[in-house]
């Protein structure tokens, strides 16, 4: 029976291990909508950060993922949109960004300026990293995609379904 009890308590000590380093983050993305005629969209917008071993977190509809103003009329002409939730912290910084449209809504065409994004965890410095967009994510204006992909990352990488190599 003693043997029983050290093997439960050796899977107790393992688990907890485990749950204790999968530790959750808070991100805040700053999101720049850009000042052309019809820069502002009303389509659902979604980001997916990676680090540099292709570890990744998607997040699909950035408003209801972690809008800070209720009410707010988001990714407007001119605006600056602040959004902030908790994921998975990744295990290297962020280097990697893919920003998405869903292409619905009235005025579904997109001039992106800019995404930066701060990770915190407790206990560790906030990270930022910044990426430069300046591009159109609408099919009726080139580059006629409605995603864009910026890697800000060091190296190749290497893994992950956001698998990207520089050139």
């Amino acid at each position: 029976m003693a043997r029983l009890d050290v093997l439960f308590l050796s899977v107790l000590i393992a688990t907890i291990s485990i749950v204790a380093s999968a530790q959750n983050c808070q991100y805040t993305i700053n999101v720049q909508t850009g000042t052309r005629k019809d820069s502002g969209t009303d389509s659902i917008i979604g980001v997916v950060l990676a680090d540099k071993d292709g570890e990744y977190i998607e997040i699909k509809d950035l408003v209801n993922w972690g809008g800070t103003t209720p009410g707010r009329d988001y990714f407007e002409n001119g605006n600056l949109d602040i959004f902030t939730g908790t994921e998975r912290c990744l295990p290297n910084p962020v280097c990697f960004m893919k920003l998405s449209s869903d292409n619905s809504g009235n005025k579904s065409g997109w001039y992106a300026e800019y995404v930066k994004v701060t990770t915190s965890k407790t206990g560790s410095a906030s990270k930022t990293q910044q990426f430069t967009v300046a591009q159109w994510l609408a099919l009726s204006e080139l580059p006629y995609q409605l995603y864009a992909e910026r890697n800000n990352c060091p190296s190749v990488i290497k893994k992950g379904a956001y698998a990207y190599s520089i050139a």
